[in-house]
């Protein structure tokens, strides 16, 4: 059955089910551990502020078999507390390598030019699955005058390690223990899980696949890993249309960006937009005696001018369903400023003509 699902046509339109669902259990599990950074130039920590590094570094020369005399803190410019994190991805096997960020934990300037010693990557379990090591990649950078100015480019005070950390430990597969096969879909939609299901049973039959909720789809496969791996591959790539996003209208307060979804649709209205520009300009004149007076002094008077301006204002209504084209035509027509679009389209919202949901962000 599977040999003949392979050589069957899969329609080409809409999106693929793979790039707008994800598979339940299939996901990135985090990892993170603290280590030390060697090997700077006088930019590590202070150890008078940061005792927990030389902590670190007296029980790791312990373990080396070094003995530091009691009650001797070295004090160090060139080691730094950082903690390491990592995404340990599905699927790596034993002695596969992984990407692995550094940052700093205490109070170092830059870890450029560090190595990181050995550093064991945790789970959220308290088992280690990674082991961390090598030479930090640092894309920022500082640098400070002798009178005390400094410049800092990007943040020197974390890295990354391209490779840096070695798999230790797999994490088991939840495909092979699970029955079933759930679809995740990116955009919870109850007409697009709907559609997604009717694609599976579409190409493979009634009964296959059926929509949990709005959010998941479940897929009836076979129970053997290699034929569910060709399963896998031949769902994933059915194309499936998406429904419509809900009507939104997002505002980002800070910056004046608006973003209309294309569903976003206008009941009649009218807008009248107009601004009133009033300016006082404030004149100082010198008030003094006539020529030859024996009487008076000079003073000084406030002569203050008021200007007021308004620009025309005009109105535009708005038909019934106007779409997102119109809309905003209409309101480049009046020479709406960011600021002002969000004023109208707040004022909409209130009296109930904008069929959106209006989102300050």
């Amino acid at each position: 059955m599977l040999l003949v699902l392979l050589g069957l046509s899969v329609p080409a339109s809409g999106e693929r089910l793979k790039d707008i669902t994800s598979i339940s259990g299939v996901r990135n599990n985090q990892l993170v551990g603290y280590g030390l950074v060697v090997g700077l130039s006088g930019t590590g920590d202070q150890t008078t502020q940061t005792p927990f590094t030389v902590q670190s570094l007296k029980s790791m020369l312990t373990q080396l078999g070094v003995a530091m005399p009691e009650g001797v803190d070295p004090q160090l410019k060139n080691v730094a507390a950082v903690m390491v994190h990592a995404d340990l991805p599905p699927f790596v096997r034993i002695g596969q390598p992984i990407d692995v960020t550094v940052s700093s934990l205490g109070n170092a300037v830059s870890l450029r030019g560090g190595a990181l010693l050995m550093t064991p990557l945790k789970g959220a379990d308290g088992q280690t699955y990674a082991i961390a090591q090598g030479n930090l990649v640092v894309g920022g950078f500082g640098a400070e005058g002798a009178d005390g100015s400094n410049v800092t480019v990007n943040t020197p005070s974390a890295g990354r390690i391209p490779n840096g950390a070695t798999v230790e430990r797999e994490i088991s597969n939840s495909l092979i223990e699970n029955e079933e096969l759930v679809y995740l879909l990116n955009s919870p939609d109850f007409t697009t899980a709907n559609r997604v299901a009717e694609a599976i049973n579409g190409f493979l039959g009634d009964g296959v696949a059926s929509a949990i909720d709005a959010g998941a789809v479940a897929v009836r496969g076979p129970q053997d890993m290699k034929d569910k791996v060709s399963f896998i591959s031949v769902i994933e790539n059915l194309q499936v249309d998406p429904a419509q996003a809900p009507a939104k209208v997002i505002i980002n307060s800070r910056t004046g960006t608006v973003v209309i979804g294309s569903t976003v649709r206008v009941d009649p209205a009218a807008v009248s937009h107009g601004s009133l520009t009033v300016t006082i300009l404030e004149n100082q004149q010198a008030s003094q005696p006539g020529p030859f007076s024996r009487a008076g002094e000079t003073v000084v008077t406030q002569n203050s001018t008021l200007l007021i301006e308004e620009e025309p204002s005009r109105m535009f209504v708005f038909d019934p369903g106007v779409s997102l084209d119109e809309l905003v035509r209409a309101v480049n027509m009046v020479g709406a400023a960011p600021g002002d679009l969000v004023a109208i389209l707040e004022a909409l919202e209130q009296v109930g003509a904008l069929s959106a949901e209006l989102i300050v962000i």
